[in-house]
């Protein structure tokens, strides 16, 4: 059985993973910045339910409630960082405060938390730490510039990690879902507002917003399914760096690596011939 802790456990992957790792036998200490909405948690899962207040955005927070955490359960084996938040806007269009709160959350929160639990990942020689991405997280959509470079920012930093602590035993996981009917987005995205609204962006990032909004709560990915595979992968001996889930995400990102291949491949001389 394994101990995990929970990043926005509230809802969406949060709340599915939480349930199905209750239902497998294992503790979770589920954390959201309001407890109050974790009451279907701590109902299935009784005193194997840990309820913490946490947003990942505040960092003295962020080391009492982990410290405090460690010294409940006796170690956290299992990360779940999934606290995140999406912004719709055309990059012309974006207002510095909603794009620095979103890398906040998404970035610096996510590695915040990840730097607390890891002395004693360390110590154990033990853990596994699963970080949410996203298809996004390898190629960018229109109307979700700053998204992709939090998401980007995540992959980036979660590759360097796993080679630092690969030798000592703990596991990075980068999960890349596809759309989900996770609301996110839905009220869990911001989005920019009407009057910084550029015409000439109409039919690009304006018409992804729209139906990005509209289909919300209709995406073809089941949160429920996603989060038995993410179990399953938290407690594979050998899991694997990446995880893409649902079809439009799988193909995506395949796509997005024949694209590359594609684009540098005409000026492969032109490359090659940079070197002394």
């Amino acid at each position: 059985m394994a101990t995990w802790l929970i990043s926005g456990a509230s809802r969406g992957f949060g709340r599915e993973v939480a349930l199905e790792a209750l239902r497998r036998g294992d503790t979770v200490v589920a954390t959201a910045r309001n407890t109050d909405a974790l009451t279907d948690i701590i109902d299935a899962g009784g005193d194997r339910v840990i309820p913490m207040t946490l947003d990942v955005a505040d960092a003295e927070q962020v080391r009492s409630v982990t410290a405090e955490a460690e010294e409940r359960t006796g170690g956290i084996d299992v990360l779940f960082n999934n606290a995140g938040i999406g912004y719709f806007a055309a990059f012309e269009e974006g207002e510095e405060a909603e794009e620095r709160r979103l890398m906040e959350i998404n970035v610096f929160g996510l590695a915040a938390v990840t730097k607390a639990l890891l002395p004693g990942m360390r110590n154990r020689r033990s853990g596994t730490i699963i970080n949410v991405s996203s298809v996004g997280g390898i190629r960018s959509f229109p109307a979700l510039s700053w998204y992709n470079a939090s998401k980007f920012a995540v992959e980036g930093l979660s590759e360097a990690i796993a080679h630092e602590v690969a030798p000592l035993g703990i596991h990075i996981v980068l999960v890349e879902p596809g759309p989900f009917a996770t609301d996110w987005a839905g009220n869990s995205a911001a989005e920019t507002k009407p009057e910084r609204e550029i015409a000439d962006y109409a039919d690009t990032a304006g018409v992804n917003r729209q139906n990005s909004r509209q289909g919300a709560g209709q995406e073809p990915g089941d949160p429920a399914k996603a989060a038995i595979a993410i179990v399953d992968v938290a407690h594979d001996t050998n899991p694997p760096q990446r995880l893409p889930l649902g079809q439009f995400a799988y193909d995506g990102i395949l796509e997005k690596f024949d694209m590359v291949r594609d684009d540098i491949a005409a000026r492969e001389h032109v490359s090659r011939s940079a070197d002394r």
